[in-house]
Order: C-alpha cells, then structure tokens, then sequence
C-alpha cells in the first residue's frame, strides 16, 4: 500500500469516527452562540472519544494522525463549530510539544494523559500594562521539593475546559522562561469567562489567575526547548478556523437560499433557488471555502515537514541549519496564508448575505456568528504585520521571527 493510499485510508477512518460528533456539535452551536452556553458537554465528547490524543502514535494509544490529517479534521470541526475548535487550540500546540520532547518517563506520562483524554488550555498573555517581553507570572520554589506559581493571563481560551494549563512564567530562583503546566482543579487556580468580544463568545476565554498554585518541578518546562514551529502551528488553528467559518457559510446560506420562499418582482427567477445571480453568490462563497481550505492544506504540509525535521535533528540525520530552513518556511507559509485567507474569508461571508434579503440578518437566525468569529480569528496576531515582514524578506531576505511578544507601548 502507497503512503497516500495510506493516509487517504487513514482520514476516511478518522471522519467516520468523529463526522458523528461533529454533526451534534454543528447542530447546537446557533443556539450556543446565540445563549452563551458553553460547549462543555460536546468539549468532553470530543475527549472521551479520542479526539485529543488523534496526533499521538496507535503504538501508545492514539491515532497517528499526520499534522496534514490533524487539520482536515479541524477544517471539518470548525466547519461544525468554529468556537469548539478554536478552544482546542492550545491542547494540540501542548500535544504537539511533547511529541517532539525527548523520549523518556516524562514524554510518556504525558502522552498516557492525553489518550486518557485529559485536555491542556492556554494560559500565555500577560494582564495589563506589562512591558513588551515583561513576565510578571512567576514561579517560585516552596521548600519542599515544589513550586508555587503566582499571576494573572488574559486570553486564556480553552482553559475553562482543560485539566492542564500551559502558563508561561517565569522561575525566580533561575531567571528562567519556563511552561508551567498547571493542574486547573485545584484552590489556587481561578478561571473566569470574562471575554467580551462579539466572536468567539463560546472559547471559554477569559482570566486566569494563579495565587500560590501549586505545580511540580517535573511540569516546569524550559521554554527554550519549545517546539520551533509553535507560531505557525498557533496560526494554522486560526487558519483551520477561518477556513471552517467559510464553509459553514457556504453550507448554511446555501439552505436558507433553497428554502427561501419569497423573491422580488424584479429578480432573475421566479423562484429564489433559481435565480442565477443568487447562485452565482453562493458559487463564490464555495470557491472561496474551496480555496481557504486548499491553503491550510498547504501550510500542513509545511508544518509536517518542521515536525519531521525535528525528529530527524534528533537523529542526527540533517543539521541544524537544514532544520531552521524547515521551521523557517513553515512560519513563512503560515503568514502568506494568513495574510491571504483573511480578507477572502471574510469578504465572502459578508457576500453570503447578498444571496439573500432582510431576513438573512434575523437574530434567530444568527448567520451573523460566522462573520463575527471570522472576524474575531482575523484579529489575532494582525496580518498586517505579516505582510509587512513578507515584504521585507522578498525584498531584503529577513527572515521573519518565529518568537514574539506583546505589552504596553513605551
């Protein structure tokens, strides 16, 4: 059998495993949006199936999902419901860090943990006035072997669902950056769901605040061996995103345009589901999801290779150079993809609208969700930035960071 008929195999198995939840998930998520109940229940679905453990090797009780395979099924899930997969992004950057960890006790304790399907969320940015590159988190030794960590995130999407939190810190007997990854259910962690943007209103985002929360020495991981491909990795999820709100607007303006009733005197048709120029629309939206899913299927495939760079670095088998070229193109098609797919995303959901009338814009009907998580996915890590960083190595060949930070202005 061919390595493509292969992987072909592989993700027809995969949908067939998890297309079921994905159709409940797609089912609640209006009606989610539109109360602000949190997808608890499906979140926990999703684990208990599997669904976090599909990148971890069959031979340890995952799936042995490729990074290609990982983000069709997070096409498809955010195509189901973008906010669900938009939780899950920081899990799968945790996963895909421990995978390439050094193998030993502590990788194996980790990866058993996601197969037992317990789920990691995100716990990075600093509140308030901080200086750019400041961390104000810190974790400090409690005499007794152990550590206590104290500070307060911002943007801390997923973690009201997780078990673990991934929360960048800093040591104060060291000086060192380090992940901390935090039990959540214990005293000294409190998660609060206070994000108020008018997308993603269902990611769990919000404030974590650490006051002498506990976390063992063996959970302190010096952030220096980070996966190298985390930005890009990071960016794919909001590509996968952006790419799934596309095709949910295409599959749910396309049924509202075949089941519309009424039309105008002066239409092309006489019925709405006719109407070529109303076709010619939803064709748009299409061709649009068509392309927005072909481009993250594109940066996969980058990202692939910066993972098999790193196992291969570890072999011995390519350099270090050869290895920073794999993790530099994967950044590099990650930003083109971003700087692409977010104004055609997002212009073709707004043109969605024109497939239809007045009535498109009903708060029963909340087809405005789709616009508004687009919108809210577009917004982080501003791709005008990364246009301008592209610009600079096609003209002046600087290489674009792969690590930055944000905080007050000076």
């Amino acid at each position: 059998m061919s390595t493509l008929t292969a992987t072909r195999n592989r993700l027809k198995q995969l949908r067939e495993r998890f297309n079921p939840i994905f159709e409940k998930i797609a089912a609640g998520a209006a009606e989610r949006d539109r109360s602000g109940e949190l997808p608890r229940a499906e979140i926990a679905e999703l684990a208990a199936a599997g669904f976090g453990a599909v990148r971890i090797a069959e031979s340890d009780g995952g799936a042995g999902a490729t990074l290609p395979e990982l983000f069709e099924l997070f096409v498809d899930l955010a195509a189901a419901d973008s906010n669900v997969a938009q939780a899950l992004r920081a899990h799968f950057a945790f996963v895909e860090d421990r995978l390439i960890s050094a193998p030993g006790p502590a990788r194996d304790k980790w990866l058993a943990r996601f197969v037992a399907g317990e789920l990691v969320g995100n716990s990075w940015t600093e509140i308030g006035t901080v200086k750019v590159g400041d961390v104000i988190t810190k974790v400090t030794p409690d005499g007794n072997g152990g550590f206590k960590i104290n500070g307060t995130k911002y943007y801390s999407t997923g973690s009201i669902f997780a078990d673990w939190l991934d929360t960048y810190a800093e040591r104060t007997d060291t000086g060192k950056r380090v992940i901390a990854a935090v039990h959540a259910h214990q005293p000294g962690v409190a998660l609060a769901e206070d994000w108020d943007g008018f997308g993603q209103r269902t990611t769990g985002t919000g404030t974590s605040t650490f006051t002498d929360a506990s976390v063992e020495e063996e959970n302190l991981i010096d952030f220096d061996t980070r996966f190298k491909y985390q930005t890009a990795f990071y960016q794919q999820v909001l590509l996968a995103v952006l790419a799934g709100s596309a095709k949910a607007a295409e599959r749910e303006f396309a049924l509202e345009l075949k089941n519309r009733k009424r039309t105008f005197s002066h239409a092309a048709a006489n019925v709405a589901s006719e109407d070529p120029q109303l076709l010619q629309v939803i064709g748009e939206v299409s061709a649009a999801a068509f392309a927005a899913t072909a481009t993250v299927e594109r940066v996969s495939n980058a990202l692939q290779g910066a993972y098999d760079s790193a196992l291969e670095l570890q072999a011995g088998v390519i350099s270090v150079e050869e290895d920073e070229a794999a993790n530099d193109y994967a950044e590099l098609t990650s930003a083109q993809a971003q700087v692409a797919l977010t104004p055609l995303v997002l212009t073709a959901i707004t043109h969605a609208f024109d497939a239809l009338a007045a009535s498109a814009t009903s708060i029963s009907k909340n087809l405005d969700r789709h616009w508004r998580n687009a919108r809210t996915a577009g917004n982080h890590n501003p791709w005008v930035f990364k246009a301008r960083l592209i610009g600079d190595l096609a003209v002046n060949g600087t290489e674009l960071p792969r690590v930055w930070a944000i905080g007050a202005s000076k």
